[in-house]
């Protein structure tokens, strides 16, 4: 997270990073926000799942061929500071560290009433604290600590995905009970749609949310051997997210009728409960808590690292920039810690509904971010009419869900929460112009990558 030495930093290898994007992704955004997504689209959410696979894609391979071309520090901010200036870099830096940390408030909440499951007693507040902890320790061992814990974490939530698909597989196959289960989808229009596309446009925001993550991988990719594999590390680790994501979302409203989920249940949970698998319900507890812990780890990396490059780069107070000799920002570390436990007593403070409102901020947030990459990667390289395509596809998907957010009760307070933060960060950016009026360019906006 601080200045390392080279020999200390560019050991990482394309296969790491995947399992590092896997791990960083897979949370509780897929293992219950997919539940919401099938509420609101029913069977299609499947094809919600797709476009934001395809979306996301298009983002991390802009981000990845970035990196590829000229590594940064820090990463996706540092290049929307030389596309557009710096108040593109310092708006996106505060904006990601806002989101995620949104993202760790309602990740740790979430945690504790996951663990409530087993110790039902227990104060929310208690297992909060313990998993907060916990963090902060994997993070103090550093970026070597901290890939080997998402790598590991990576394997278990694949695991409990496949799991889940092999066991659904055999459920349909007649293999549990002995009898094949009738399709619960019906091959039509109304089917397939039976809120219409109105139900398929409020539920793209947690497709998407599914795959937030990719940003953290941008920021790791400056530590691979060799920066030109980042694309190749992306297209792998998504290749393998959309393949299980969309398998077992279609294996799970196969099971069950698309109306019998609920935003509360993991939909694995919900689609296996006719059958006598006492086990299914603690497994799946299990990768929830894991699935939970290890994104909200990967979100106190992320933006004490971005923290970092903030102070660094003169757009936070030089103080945090200040590293310990092991190179630990303890104190970027403790201004994360200080505004998780601010986002922590707000999300026990509103519990019933805070997990979709922060997660669609959260969300939108990071939409915000993948957007600037892409406008970042149109403004540096050079593009054909098929690579200015792509990011047009990439940049109307986004949009479409961001809008659809606007048109579901449950979704609208998350938007207004993330445009409240953008528009108190386009404050401070705006009255901080006059001081940057005054200090000397360091970059100047424009192609600065050399042509492809």
């Amino acid at each position: 997270m601080g200045q390392k030495k080279k020999s200390e930093t560019k050991n990482l290898t394309w296969w790491k990073l995947a399992l590092v994007g896997i791990g960083s992704i897979i949370g509780t955004g897929y293992f219950l926000g997919s539940s919401i997504a099938i509420k609101q689209a029913g069977p299609s959410a499947a094809f919600a799942f797709v476009i934001a696979a395809i979306t996301t894609y298009i983002v991390f391979d802009s981000l990845a061929k970035l990196t590829a071309d000229h590594p940064e520090k820090g990463s996706f901010r540092s290049y929307a500071k030389k596309a557009f200036g710096r108040w593109a870099g310092f708006s996106n830096g505060w904006v990601y560290w806002s989101s995620e940390l949104l993202i760790m408030g309602s990740q740790l909440t979430a945690l504790g009433i996951f663990s409530k499951f087993w110790f039902p007693n227990t104060p929310i507040w208690l297992f909060v604290t313990i998993y907060g902890v916990l963090g902060i320790i994997v993070i103090l061992t550093g970026i070597h600590g901290f890939e080997r814990f998402e790598n590991v974490a990576a394997v278990v939530k694949v695991a409990a995905i496949l799991m889940f698909i092999i066991i659904a597989g055999a459920a349909i196959f007649g293999l549990l009970d002995g009898e094949r289960p009738q399709s619960s989808v019906e091959v039509s229009l109304q089917g397939l749609l039976p809120n219409g596309v109105m139900g398929l446009w409020t539920a793209m925001i947690f497709a998407f949310y599914s795959f937030g993550g990719i940003e953290i991988m941008g920021i790791m990719a400056n530590d691979l051997k060799d920066p030109k594999q980042a694309p190749k590390s992306g297209r792998v680790m998504l290749s393998t997210l959309a393949t299980i994501y969309v398998i077992s979302i279609v294996l799970a409203v196969y099971l069950v009728s698309w109306d019998k989920f609920t935003a509360d249940e993991s939909p694995f949970i919900v689609a296996l409960a006719s059958y006598d698998l006492n086990f299914v319900p603690h497994v799946f507890n299990g990768a929830l808590i894991i699935a939970g812990f290890s994104t909200m780890v990967a979100s106190l990396y992320a933006i004490t690292t971005i923290m970092v490059t903030l102070s660094n780069d003169g757009d936070a107070p030089k103080f945090f920039s200040k590293t310990s000799k092991r190179n630990i920002p303890f104190r970027a570390l403790g201004l994360t810690v200080v505004g998780l436990l601010v986002s922590i007593v707000v999300s026990l403070l509103l519990p019933d509904k805070i997990y979709e409102y922060f997660t669609t901020a959260a969300g939108l947030m990071l939409l915000y971010t993948w957007l600037f990459i892409l406008f970042s990667y149109r403004k540096l390289m050079p593009l054909g009419a098929g690579g200015k395509m792509k990011q047009s596809i990439g940049v109307v998907f986004i949009v479409v869900a961001v809008s659809g957010t606007l048109f579901n009760g449950d979704s609208r307070p998350g938007f207004f929460v993330s445009v409240a933060f953008l528009l108190l960060i386009g404050i401070v950016t705006y009255m901080m112009r006059n001081k940057w009026k005054k200090q000397p360019k360091k970059t100047t906006p424009g192609s600065l990558f050399k042509k492809q």
